[in-house]
């Protein structure tokens, strides 16, 4: 785990030289960025998909001058149970993006979200529909996503203890996945600071799919997110912190035991859906 810190923090540092040579690069068709991070807890629309433990994660985008896009980005996990028991999320992007005047920005997309070494029916695709704005230092955008009925979306398992045992009790079952969300990003004025804020509402399968745990656990559920970011002068990395919390009550989250708690760090047991705080240093190129 050391090494991997160690070549996580090199890779920052080979980033941060990294735009003296791109400025010389002729303008082209093709505009490509990236960044490369680490998180003190991976948060996916608020539920922890690395066993409250860090993560290493980057990604990578090209865009045409059109507006067309495509992009990859990925994740360590926790491993274990959850995902087919994958220690790696990898997701494959592709998009179309447009200005609609005056500030506003359509962008139409679908992301196929993939579980490598996982079980198989781990991957699913998710079409999106973002609307932004920027008004001044504030930037807002409201977010669709909706994933149509996919067998890693079913509830494969009605049970815990079916899932326990290996033995599904509903194999080959589908079902879809909606969720919408709201972002507002403010620069503070003459600082390098930016406060930032997001609100999700998640609508799906509760239960046990082929993931151990569904995109929307427990149904219906609502997370959230409240921090800032520092960008430091002179380069091209980025500081950040974020509480994170979701509406799930651990009466809810009962029937989803063991597989939605803790299973291999100092909080072993522990929910990973109950609030937190989320560190991060990221460097984008």
């Amino acid at each position: 785990m050391f090494m991997k810190y160690q070549i996580a923090c090199a890779a920052l540092a080979l980033l941060s030289s990294a735009p003296a040579f791109a400025q010389e690069e002729p303008a082209g068709p093709v505009t490509v960025t990236g960044s490369v991070g680490l998180v003190s807890d991976y948060r996916f629309r608020g539920v922890s998909q690395s066993d409250r433990g860090m993560a290493i994660q980057g990604g990578i985008t090209a865009t045409h001058e059109s507006g067309f896009y495509v992009g990859t980005w990925g994740s360590n996990l926790g491993g274990w149970g959850r995902f087919g028991g994958a220690n790696m999320e990898l997701d494959l992007v592709g998009g179309y993006s447009a200005s609609l005047g005056e500030g506003t920005t359509v962008d139409i997309g679908l992301t196929w979200y993939m579980y490598p070494s996982g079980a198989d029916e781990t991957d699913f695709a998710e079409p999106y529909v973002k609307l932004s704005h920027q008004f001044g230092p504030v930037k807002g955008l409201v977010g669709v996503a909706y994933a149509p009925k996919q067998e890693a979306l079913g509830r494969t398992f009605n049970s815990a203890a079916s899932y326990l045992a290996g033995t599904p009790d509903n194999p080959g079952d589908k079902e879809d996945n909606l969720y919408v969300w709201g972002d507002l990003n403010a620069a503070v004025p003459n600082t390098p600071v930016t406060l930032k804020a997001h609100v999700g509402w998640s609508n799906g399968n509760p239960g046990l799919g082929p993931n151990g745990t569904s995109v929307a656990p427990t149904g219906k559920y609502l997370d959230w997110l409240v921090g800032a970011d520092l960008a430091i002068p002179g380069t091209p990395l980025t500081v950040g912190v974020a509480y994170v919390d979701t509406d799930i009550a651990r009466v809810e989250e009962d029937y989803l035991r063991p597989n939605f708690m803790v299973n291999d760090s100092k909080d072993i047991g522990k929910s990973i859906a109950r609030s937190t705080v989320v560190f991060s240093l990221s460097a984008a190129f």
